[in-house]
């Protein structure tokens, strides 16, 4: 059995719990303020077992920007990342911050998906993707799969577990390279404030 760290990344509201739990059938919002507000505070976990003997221990961050700090202590263990992304918003502010930071702390590999895949046609769903395959170019996340989901329907949730068992074996590529390629040390100081 494979055991790796699977991170959540992307904007508030673009659906990292509820795709999580229908990946898993684990709701990682625990705390009745979160079930109240609807939104992530904590670190959640859940896992996830593939084919191939692959298990996943899964980290569900935040996405609002106050709890930031949060999401910056969720990646640290992360051996690859899965950036949500809801197809009716495409990049958002969380999306780019979470990908510097991803990148920043040497996370090299990972897998897109394009949530809320039922809310948009196919063709606004396609303008998305190679918007977001674009916004990607150049960083680690360059040539990952971008996968449409529904957490509601369940599309494309197969597919995405299939990605993730393809991604489960590769070795690590080493560290992450920063967005003009000089090497991520991990240590960069980043400029985050305190929830007020």
């Amino acid at each position: 059995m494979k055991h790796l760290i699977l991170g959540t990344a992307g904007h508030i509201d673009h659906g990292k719990t509820s795709l999580v739990r229908a990946l898993t059938g684990i709701d990682t919002d625990r705390l009745p303020e979160e079930k109240k507000r609807g939104i992530t505070i904590e670190l959640g976990f859940a896992h996830l077992e593939l084919p191939g003997g692959i298990q996943f221990g899964i980290v569900d961050v935040p996405g609002h920007e106050r709890f930031v700090r949060t999401m910056v202590a969720g990646v640290g263990g992360m051996d690859l990342v899965m950036l949500v992304i809801a197809a009716d918003e495409g990049v958002m502010p969380q999306t780019r911050e979470h990908l510097e930071i991803c990148q920043l702390l040497g996370v090299s590999r990972g897998v897109v998906a394009l949530t809320k895949s039922d809310m948009v046609d196919p063709e606004w769903l396609g303008l998305v993707a190679e918007e977001v395959r674009e916004y990607l170019a150049g960083s680690f996340l360059a040539g990952a799969p971008v996968v449409p989901v529904s957490s509601r329907t369940g599309a494309g949730l197969d597919e995405l577990r299939g990605e993730l068992a393809r991604l489960g074996p590769r070795p690590r590529s080493g560290r992450g390279r920063g967005r003009f390629g000089s090497p991520s040390t991990g240590s960069s100081p980043l400029p985050v404030s305190a929830p007020s």
